[in-house]
């Protein structure tokens, strides 16, 4: 199959993609361009690629997934972006939720904790070109990021038993935290966070989700 089919065919899913995330009440419509723009065949394994626009999540290894295009896009709407927002995700996976965040903030620091996903993120969105305003670090992202803090919003890709404090601390007055909370195997809700003053959240549920397990020092051990 040449190129030029390829081009037109992932043109196509992406179209039906947008189609399914209107559906489903995805509003934004900066959230959407973004979603349109990024070329999610790229962020997923080459055997994979046919089901890149599937509203489902897809296996990167490590035992990690890349979310399901729903959620992405209902996370990054949650996490209400401006062009000047300072971004904390927590878990860079393949980097395709990473380069959607890219698109709609002004700098994004992703904290990976496996090197080889980090590794490869990073080739990506630089060959994509979404790296320029993008900070990949590896480390363990329930301790989020404090030398770059605070953070106008922190999207977290993995679910924990609870929002870890490290991540409170670091979100700025009226900055929003987007994470799913339940138990490692079983029911989680997907959570807005909103700080309204120095120790005051307002918590939001916005859905039932299905994550892998966040582990780190603030949240499930290995």
């Amino acid at each position: 199959m040449s190129s030029n089919t390829d081009t037109h065919i992932n043109e196509n899913r992406r179209s039906e993609m947008l189609s399914v995330l209107r559906r489903r009440g995805i509003a934004s419509e900066a959230v959407l361009d973004a979603m349109s723009e990024v070329p999610r065949e790229l962020f997923v394994p080459a055997h994979l690629s046919e089901l890149a626009y599937e509203d489902g999540a897809l296996p990167i290894g490590d035992g990690q997934t890349i979310s399901q295009p729903y959620i992405v896009a209902l996370m990054t709407e949650a996490a209400d972006l401006g062009p000047q927002s300072r971004v904390l995700e927590v878990g860079t996976g393949s980097g395709y939720s990473t380069a959607i965040l890219s698109r709609l903030a002004g700098h994004v620091f992703s904290v990976e904790r496996h090197d080889s996903l980090a590794i490869a993120a990073r080739r990506r969105l630089a060959d994509a070109g979404y790296l320029d305003n993008v900070s990949i670090v590896v480390g363990d992202g329930t301790l989020g990021l404090p030398e770059e803090a605070p953070f106008d919003a922190i999207v977290v890709a993995a679910a924990g038993p609870r929002v870890p404090e490290a991540l409170r601390v670091q979100l700025a007055p009226g900055g929003r935290l987007v994470m799913p909370v339940g138990s490692a195997s079983g029911p989680q809700q997907l959570n807005c966070i909103v700080r309204e003053g120095e120790n005051s959240f307002r918590t939001e549920t916005l859905a039932p989700v299905s994550f892998v397990p966040l582990i780190g020092a603030q949240g499930w051990q290995r």
